[in-house]
Formats: C-alpha cells, sequence, structure tokens
C-alpha cells in the first residue's frame, strides 16, 4: 500500500454491485515498474488515437497487449501487440481477491472459475482528453474488469448498465488505484469526464523523464468461459 495522500486515509468503497475502488493499492514500487513496462510496450506497439465507427476520434491513445483491440471486436492478427506477461496476469488476479474482500460480486465468473485476462487495454491520456461514457461489451466472457491508475488523477464516472443518464457516481482516482467491475455491474457505463493536468507524483515525471499524463490499464477476457467436464 501507498502512504495515504496527504495523510488523509481513503477506504474501499463500493461503486455500484459488484463494482470496487480500491484506493492506493499499488506500491510507488509497483507503479514504478508499471510505469516502466507501459513505455517499453508503448515503444513496440504504437499508440494510436483510435477512429470510432461513426467517425469520431477518440482523444484517448490507446494501444493492446495480449490480443489487439478495434472496436468491436479483438484479434490475434496484429504482430505488433505485445504478450501479457504473467507478472501482470498474477497482478490481476490479486486484484481480484482485493475486490472480493470488499464486494465478492466483484470478481468471480458464474459458477466460481478463476478469471485469467487475456487482453490488456493501455490508455494514454494526454491534456484534454476524456473518456465519455460506454460500456465494455466487446468481450465474449462476462469475467470482470481490472483497472490499474497510474499518473495523473482523473474523475471516474460510474454509472448503471441500463443507460448512459444518471445516476451515476463520480470518484477521483490517484495513482496506484484499483477498480474492479463485475457481476451485476460488468456492464455498467462508465467514463472519465476530466482528467487533473500535472497532478501525478513528482516520481512518475522522475521515472519516465517527461509528465505523464494519466495511464490506464484494464485487463479483461475476450474469449467465452470454457465449459466444464
Amino acid at each position: 500500500m501507498t502512504e495515504p495522500l496527504f495523510g488523509v486515509h481513503r477506504e474501499p468503497s463500493l461503486l455500484g454491485p459488484g463494482a470496487v475502488h480500491v484506493p492506493d493499492w499499488m506500491s510507488r514500487e509497483q507503479q514504478e515498474y508499471l510505469l516502466r513496462a507501459c513505455a517499453d510496450w508503448a515503444a513496440v506497439a504504437a499508440p494510436r488515437s483510435i477512429v470510432l465507427p461513426g467517425g469520431g476520434r477518440m482523444s484517448v491513445r490507446t494501444f493492446s497487449l495480449g490480443r489487439h483491440w478495434s472496436p468491436y471486436r479483438y484479434d490475434d492478427d496484429d504482430a505488433a501487440t505485445p504478450p501479457i506477461p504473467d507478472w501482470l496476469v498474477r497482478a490481476a488476479r490479486t486484484a481480484l481477491t482485493s475486490a472480493a474482500a470488499v464486494d465478492p460480486r466483484s470478481a468471480v465468473l458464474d459458477g466460481g472459475d478463476p478469471c485469467t485476462p487475456d487482453a490488456a487495454l493501455v490508455n494514454l491520456y494526454g491534456r484534454g482528453a476524456t473518456m465519455g461514457l460506454h460500456q465494455d461489451r466487446d468481450e465474449a466472457s462476462p469475467a470482470p474488469v481490472v483497472s490499474f491508475s497510474l499518473g495523473d488523477a482523473c474523475t471516474f464516472r460510474f454509472g448503471t448498465p441500463e443507460h448512459r443518464g444518471r445516476p451515476y457516481t463520480d470518484v477521483r482516482l490517484e495513482s496506484g488505484d484499483l477498480v474492479v467491475f463485475g457481476g451485476p455491474s460488468r456492464m455498467a457505463f462508465h467514463g472519465v469526464p476530466k482528467v487533473f493536468d500535472s497532478t501525478a507524483p513528482s516520481w512518475c515525471r522522475e521515472v519516465l523523464g517527461a509528465e505523464p499524463g494519466r495511464v490506464n490499464i484494464t485487463l479483461r477476457m475476450t474469449r467465452p468461459p470454457t465449459l466444464g467436464g
């Protein structure tokens, strides 16, 4: 666990049924390691601004690990997509254990099967970048989404599975925070309406040699669960 921000202890909280926010989940050393890994992956994977099917362009730059993502699908055809390292899969499983301690609905598949992420999206938020409310619905698995935050703080908006409107919950995510959403909230609309520029810990700039912006890594299972037997 990292030291509480400005001496203020932040408790884990529920954003919805099966949706958990765990503040300060990663230590400084873990964050540094993950930031360096993101920089290494980005040198290979070439972050890009996604053009959506309707013609709009995302302000966030993104790249994939494991399986290549483009709107509405995942595939294995992009040789420039780095694999997901085993240590990141282990981190995701540890994160699910932490989330389950707050709300068991957040962290398991139907039947209690273990979650093994096979894809990750790394989103890079520069100045002015935001993420509109959306559902993560391109995966063929109901497994929970694991989200790690690094760098600049942001407002994370978490709604319901029914629509983009209210009610929703706004929470400030800081570097090192964890969010897991699954179960009844797996298809909840969520987004990032605001990033607080230049709020990253000073050591983030020392690690990268530049302003990090906000870096968000989300891990998912994209293939359908295997049938037992």
